[in-house]
């Protein structure tokens, strides 16, 4: 048995901007019914390289060592680092260093990038047990920080929210195939 429909849709967090800045973060959510449950799911989703196969701009990550007198675990934690590999045909390859700063196991697990105070973009899944499996949310939220996005808004501020907005909507059909592969491999594991 199969999950319901994937839906993909843009929202904009609330913010004082009009039209909306990078302040205002930006963001897109992915979600989807999961026929397996929510401990399945979480085994997928905590697996930082999972998406690297299917996604266009990921490349794959890699947890960086535990650091006790840092006060930084192994991950998959609370605060365990991990580097993300990227790729885009406007810029290049990058990596990034990401935070993991939400983790409740089977229920809730993200990151930030670049700064945890001040991130570039932050983005988390969120796991509800249903009567058939488990929703999956998949989300992301840019800025407040800076980012690979900071460039092209210094260089043309009055075309930052098509900036955004365009940004925003490059990353929706990646969203939806790393939750449509996160789908699959929960439903024929669990099968």
């Amino acid at each position: 048995m199969t999950g319901e429909a994937i839906t993909w849709q843009a929202t904009w967090a609330s913010g004082p901007s009009d039209p909306p800045c990078l302040a205002d973060g930006p963001g897109a959510l992915v979600e989807a019914d999961i026929a397996a449950p929510p401990a399945t799911v979480w085994t997928i989703v905590t697996d930082v390289s999972f998406g690297a196969g299917v996604s266009e701009e990921f490349l794959g990550a890699t947890w960086e060592p535990a650091s006790p007198e840092r006060g930084r675990p192994a991950g998959p934690a609370l605060a365990a680092v991990f580097i993300g590999r990227n790729r885009h045909p406007a810029i290049g390859e990058w990596e990034v260093r990401c935070f993991v700063h939400r983790y409740s196991p089977e229920r809730e697990f993200g990151w930030v990038t670049s700064d945890p105070d001040r991130p570039g973009a932050q983005w988390w899944f969120t796991l509800m047990p249903t009567p058939t499996g488990t929703r999956l949310g998949y989300h992301l939220r840019l800025g407040p920080g800076p980012s690979g996005l900071t460039p092209a808004i210094e260089r043309m501020p009055d075309k930052e929210p098509r900036i955004l907005e365009r940004r925003v909507h490059e990353h929706g059909p990646n969203m939806v195939r790393v939750v449509e592969a996160i789908r699959t491999a929960s439903e024929h594991q669990d099968s």
